[in-house]
This record gives structure tokens, sequence and C-alpha cells, in this order.
């Protein structure tokens, strides 16, 4: 915006020098008489005498002389200044006597040439400051503050996208099939008396491809794509956001049929009633009551679908979410574990990816990751291949790009004691042992002890088998040991513990506490929840317990039931070490020299030491 602005000042600055030059040469050449040149008074008397001057015009204070033939290089009209209190008729007389022409006025300028001498400069300044302030409205300056700003795509103008060019929202796209097919075919539905949805609401977490299903309707439909934010309606003038509302409604009606999609829809369509309701803001009001309208003006005939996305759907007014406006919601929610595979198709196009690259490993190791990080991470896996100068990106590349992502870059300058390694190093193998050992715990996929930005000294990282939308009491358990495997193993090889087990901790207290009141798996406390969520977007799970609904008596038999669990698992996890000691410190002598460990190795130590019980 300040380069625009800055485009605008020298555009007008530049034609306002062009106009004032102008002005001065057409004053110079086309305006401007001449000037008659000053001599003495003694001079003028001279050129009298020797019967040079022809005519002369006598005024209150100069005396004008125009010469007869005058030679080349001499000027043809002189004047001089009256001499004070001196007596002029001999001067007269001399003029009389000789021939010369005189009187008040030389001659008379003619009125068109003095109308032209300041018609014209203003003429010419309305014309340059015309044609800037033309130049200003159509570059969206300060004269078109009421005008929208949405960015149009049409098809000619932009590069088209296709519901192909969108991966791992099968559910969303098939939602938005039925949009698609009414733009393309809306004498169908018109014949049978049906009505297509006025709103389609894109609901999900930012990076899940919102934007981008709109404009693949958009491309697939064939129809021009008017996109623009939700904050780019709301000014510090009040009514300028409505204003633009109209502004957008009246162009797309022009070009209908269209689609006009409008991202971050909260910023203006928050509820105006409620805990959620903000402030009083005028502006934001207004432009939400605008846009209400507008949607309720919606012709049949004019073709215009309102898609908006959002990720905080549960702060929008009630109005915007009755049928007839946004009647229509799709979760584009984060992909699942084929979503995730398909994305990396999509966006591993362009890479060269090395034969030792698999994209279904990839997608194994990055729950949680929407279609923007995954882009990131393919991106990153490139620069890293370029960065040593590799023609391909290899499984290593993706291996740090993941790294990176989840756990931050490595801090190869940080030296850690001699001690503080191998402490690090039971810590994070005792993870690795107990995960390798029970029978609910997800497989170990590496095991490194180079020190992250994150803070982290090591980290153990585990592959899930499958994708897994609930979890049993034995499975929770087990995890429960796994994170207590770090402290456990400082416990028994180190004599001793660290704070390096914090997180681990605060993990699984966390976990337990769920257990016994949020999921009823405590048989001491039953079938029954304790204390009330705090209320969070539908999209995020629910943080810690703030409203306790349960007497002082209850709260003291819940902590026990944690403590208690805790206890269990705590001693279960120590036998479990104690019985596979020989690995654990295997994998300590061989983190200790080569600092990371991947599947193969760990599963080749796994096989050289296996439990007793199986022997």
């Amino acid at each position: 915006m300040r380069a625009f602005r800055k485009r605008q000042f020298v555009f007008s600055s530049v034609y306002l020098v062009v106009a004032i030059a102008l002005m001065f040469v057409l004053h110079y050449f086309v305006l401007q008489r001449s000037e008659p040149t000053e001599i003495p008074y003694s001079a003028l008397v001279g050129e009298v005498r020797q019967g040079h001057v022809s005519k002369a015009e006598i005024r209150s204070d100069e005396i004008v002389a125009e010469l007869k033939a005058a030679p080349a290089g001499k000027p043809s009209l002189v004047y001089s200044s009256r001499l004070p209190n001196v007596d002029e008729r001999d001067l007269v007389n001399e003029m009389s006597q000789h021939g010369v022409s005189f009187g008040g006025r030389m001659e008379k300028v003619p009125w068109w040439e003095q109308a032209l001498g300041w018609v014209l400069p203003l003429a010419i300044l309305g014309a340059f400051w015309g044609l800037a302030m033309r130049r200003l409205t159509r570059g969206g300056g300060p004269m078109t503050v009421g005008r929208t700003h949405a960015k149009i795509y049409d098809l000619d103008e932009s590069k088209r996208v296709n519901f192909a060019d969108v991966a791992g929202v099968d559910e969303a796209k098939a939602e938005l099939v039925e949009v698609v097919d009414y733009l393309k075919n809306p004498e169908k539905y018109r014949h049978i008396g049906a009505r297509i949805p006025k709103g389609v609401l894109l609901v999900g977490p930012p990076g899940t491809g919102k934007t981008l299903l709109a404009r693949a309707v958009a491309g697939e439909s064939g129809v021009p794509f008017f996109s623009l934010s939700g904050s780019d309606f709301v000014e510090m003038f009040v009514g300028v956001g409505a204003a633009r509302v109209r502004d957008l409604f009246q162009q797309a009606k022009a070009r209908a049929p269209v689609i006009i999609f409008i991202d971050e829809l909260d910023a203006i369509g928050r509820s105006r009633v409620g805990a959620r309701a903000p402030m009083t803001n005028d502006e934001r009001e207004q432009t939400l009551n605008q846009l209400l309208v507008q949607m309720d003006g919606f012709e049949a005939e004019a073709s215009i679908i309102l898609m908006a996305a959002t990720n905080r759907p549960e702060v929008l007014d009630k109005a915007l979410l009755r049928p007839g406006r946004f009647d229509r919601r799709v979760l584009v929610d984060a992909p699942s574990l084929s979503g995730r595979r398909a994305i990396l198709d999509v966006h591993a196009r362009k890479v060269k990816l090395g034969p030792d690259v698999s994209l279904d490993t990839v997608a194994h190791r990055t729950p949680g990751m929407v279609g923007a990080d995954l882009a990131n991470l393919v991106n990153e896996a490139a620069l890293a291949a370029a960065r040593r100068d590799s023609t391909v990106v290899t499984r290593d590349d993706f291996e740090e790009a993941i790294d990176r992502a989840q756990l931050g870059l490595k801090k190869q300058g940080r030296m850690m004691t001699e001690l503080e390694k191998r402490r690090v190093a039971y810590h994070e193998g005792g993870h690795a042992v107990i995960a390798m050992t029970l029978p609910n715990a997800d497989p170990v996929h590496r095991i490194t002890i180079i020190p992250r930005s994150i803070g982290a000294l090591g980290v153990t990282l585990q592959l899930p088998t499958e994708e897994r939308y609930l979890l049993t009491r034995e499975e929770l358990l087990d995890r429960i040991c796994v994170m207590l495997g770090g402290r456990v193993a400082e416990e028994i090889a180190c004599a001793g513990i660290s704070t390096g087990a914090q997180n681990d901790l605060e993990r699984a207290s966390e976990m337990v506490r769920q257990m016994v009141c949020r999921f009823g798996m405590s048989e001491a406390m039953g079938p029954v929840t304790y204390g009330t969520p705090p209320e969070a977007s539908h999209l995020e799970a629910p943080g810690t317990l703030v409203d306790r609904n349960f007497s002082e008596a209850t709260g003291q038999q819940i902590d026990l039931e944690v403590r208690k669990i805790i206890d269990e698992q705590h001693a279960r996890t120590v036998a479990t070490m104690t019985e596979r000691r020989a690995l654990l410190d295997a994998l300590v002598e061989r983190l200790l020299v080569e600092e990371t460990l991947d599947q193969l190795a760990i599963d080749e130590l796994l096989a050289q030491h296996t439990p007793r019980a199986a022997e």
C-alpha cells in the first residue's frame, strides 16, 4: 500500500511539473510580447535629434520609442525613464521638428490575447488535473475508498485450478461437486424447482486448503472468481465497509454467474450479542448488516455463489448461519493418512525424488500436518538436497525436513559433557526400550541425541502403523509407560534423576488425569465425568479443567487415583527396564558413537537382544 501511494505521488508530481513547464514555454513563445531595451535619457534625445525615431509613447514614468530601420544586432524598441522635475517641452518640440509621431499609447492589445494569457494556463492545469484524478480513481486511490478491493481471477487472466490439484479433502470436494454442477447446468435445477445453497461456509484449521478449494470450484465451473479477505471491508471511516459490500455485489451481478470468496469471514461476521460480541464497532456492524442484506437480495437468476472460509465458526453471528444465507457448512479438516499421501503426490510432482524415498513413510511420520505443512515439507526437503549439491531428493533430506518442522534446527554448536551426553543417551534409550517391549506401543522409527533448537537434547521418534481415532485403556497405559521410560532409565543406569524428564512427566500426568476425569477409565472413580472443560473451538481439543463441579472430597480422591495409576505404571516400567537392561546398554553404546540410529539399526539391536521369556 505504501508503494502504491508513492507511485501515485510520483505520477501527480511529474505531470504537474510538465504542465507548469508547458505554461512557461507557451508564455515565452506565444504570449510574450517584445520587451523594449532600456537606454539613457540623453541617448534617447540623441536618437530623436538624429531622426532615428519613428514614433514614441510618453508614459507616466518612462518614454518608449520605436526606432526606424535599426541595424542588425540593435533593438528596434527602446525606452528611457523620465527625469524627475524636468520640463520635457524641449523633447516634445524636438520630436515635432523631426516628424516623430508621439502620444500616450502606442497600440492596443487585442482582447483575445489578454484572455488567452489567463484562460490557456488554467485550461492546461485543468486538463492535467483531470488526467491525474482519473488515474487515481482507476488505481484505487483516496477517491475509490468505497470501492471493493476484490481480486478477480478470470479464466483468461489466471491459471485454472481444478479438483485434480486439490488432494486430501475428498469429503469436502464431494460436497462442492453439486455447486459446480449448478453453475454449469443451472437450468436442470430450475426446471425441477430446486434451489442451490446461496452460501457455502468452509470450516477448518489454517492451511487445510479452503481457499484452494474455492478456486477449484471456480476453475471446474468456468466462472469468474472474486477473492478478498474479511479485513478488506473494514476501514477507520464508518460506512466504507458497507459501501464496499454493495460495490462487490454490483460487480458480481454484472458478471454473473460468479463465485465470491471471502476469506477470514470472522473479521466482519463476529456475533453482535452474547459473550463473544466484541466492543461496539459501528463500522463492523454496518458492514455485517449490509452483507446480510445483500445475501437476502440474491436473485435466483443471478447465479451468484457466496463462499467463505473461517477457522472460528463458533464466533460467527447466528444471522449469517441461518438457512437462506450460509446454509451449507463444509468441514475441511486435517487430512488422514491416505489424504497426506495424496497431498504429497501432488507436491512431489515438481521434485526429483531419489529411489530410496518412500512417500508412504513420510505420510506415516507426519500425523496432524495439513496441506500447507506438507507443501512446505517437500520444499524444505528439496532445499536440503540443493544445499548438498545433489541432483535428487533422498530419504535423508525428507528426514531432515521433518525433523526441522517438528523439532527445530540442529544445534551443532551446543557441546555437552560426556556425562550429560551419556545421560541423554540413557534417557532416549529408555523411551525406545519400553516402546519396543510393550505390545500396544507404536514402533520406534529413529533415535537421536543431537540437540535441537526447541530445547530437546534428544528425541525418540515413533511411527504409528495405522491411523488411530480411538485409544483403549491398555494403549493409554502403555503410552504412559513409554513417557516414563526415560526417567526410569536414568534412575537405573545413572544413579539419579535429572530435569530432562520434565515434559514427559507433564504429558503423563495430564493423560492420567484425562483418563480419570474425562474418559471414565478409573475403577475407583467410575464412569463419571468430573469438571467442565473451557469452551473452545470445535476444531480444537479441550484444554485442562477449569470449572470444578465436584466437591473437595472428590477432588482429593481424584488426586489419589491419579497418583495411584502413575505409581503403578512407574513400577511396571521399572520391572520392564530391569528385564531389558542388556538392550538398553547396547542402544546407549551405539548412540554414543553414531548419535542417530535409524529403524534398521534399531531392529538389528532388537534381534540381538531378545527377551528372556522368548528364549
